[in-house]
């Protein structure tokens, strides 16, 4: 069983091309980025609005999309598409999927992944930053 750690991506972003894994500069994303890695999981992705799951890696430019303001169908079919990318490189029946990652990116992946957690559901947005902070400094 592998362990993968699903980010939501974020709107502020550097305004050029660079890899994901640097492109987003929000405290959100940075915090949950480093907390990822101190789970020590097999892989760590990107759920991108506009790319689906994105590799750390992977060069990106720029843009304005967030799932925060599509619709359910949108929403939707950008799930199935996510859904496709992560069944070339999990397997949804047996790996640990960890969510940071708000409701409307997980929503529509959950009912196809048999195990996972959602360390930051129900939080507001400055108890997800304590809670990550909080891990943080536990590690250390």
């Amino acid at each position: 069983m592998k362990k993968i750690v699903l980010i939501s991506c974020a709107s502020k972003k550097l305004n050029h091309k660079a890899k994901a894994k640097d492109l987003y500069i929000g405290p959100l994303f940075k915090l949950s980025l480093e907390y990822a890695r101190l789970l020590k999981p097999d892989y760590i992705f990107i759920l991108s609005a506009k790319h689906g799951l994105v590799d750390l890696e992977k060069e990106l430019e720029p843009y304005n999309l967030t799932l925060n303001t599509m619709k359910a169908n949108q929403i939707k079919i950008w799930a199935e598409s996510v859904l496709e990318q992560l069944k070339s490189k999990v397997d949804l029946k047996s790996d640990d999927v960890i969510f940071l990652a708000g409701n409307k990116y997980r929503k529509y992946l959950i009912p196809f992944i048999l195990h996972y957690q959602i360390p930051l559901r129900g939080l507001k947005i400055g108890k997800q930053l304590q809670y990550l902070k909080r891990g943080i400094n536990d590690a250390k």
